[in-house]
């Protein structure tokens, strides 16, 4: 499974994105980071990770007390992942998903992270890895 996460809105609070799921051509949700900041500046719990490819796994989240989608390898972070919230409040450097958005704000995020949740668990089941490209402003085509 492939993901896509295309930044294309950004704030002092806040970015923005598109998430994009294998070859479909419909975005998947909008996603909520932290602020980009420049290459070499990390404000803890307050800093979106570095653009790039990440692997991504499937394993216990003890703040969560459940399975959680982890981003592996992201270089100055720890622990980065996947799940509901609805502003940066809520995020600390992991990625949030929801079905709409406003300024820093994405809603329908419990909707968005269950299903997302559930189609990479069943790409897990099914022996594929599973990747995250983030990238700043790519062309969906």
């Amino acid at each position: 499974m492939r993901l896509k996460l295309n930044r294309i809105q950004f704030t002092e609070k806040s970015t923005i994105g598109e998430l994009w799921v294998d070859d479909d051509p419909d975005r998947f949700c909008f996603t909520l980071e932290d602020r980009v900041r420049p290459a070499g500046v990390k404000v803890a719990g307050s800093t979106a990770i570095p653009a790039g490819e990440y692997e991504v796994i499937i394993n216990w989240s003890k703040r969560f007390q459940r399975p959680m989608p982890l981003l592996l390898d992201v270089p100055n972070f720890e622990g980065i992942r996947i799940h509901s919230g609805n502003t940066e409040a809520d995020t600390e450097g992991c990625i949030l998903v929801g079905f709409n958005r406003a300024p820093d704000f994405v809603g329908n995020s419990k909707m968005a992270f269950d299903v997302l949740f559930a189609r990479i668990s069943e790409a897990i089941s099914r022996k594929e890895e599973i990747k995250i490209g983030i990238y700043p402003n790519f062309c969906k085509k």
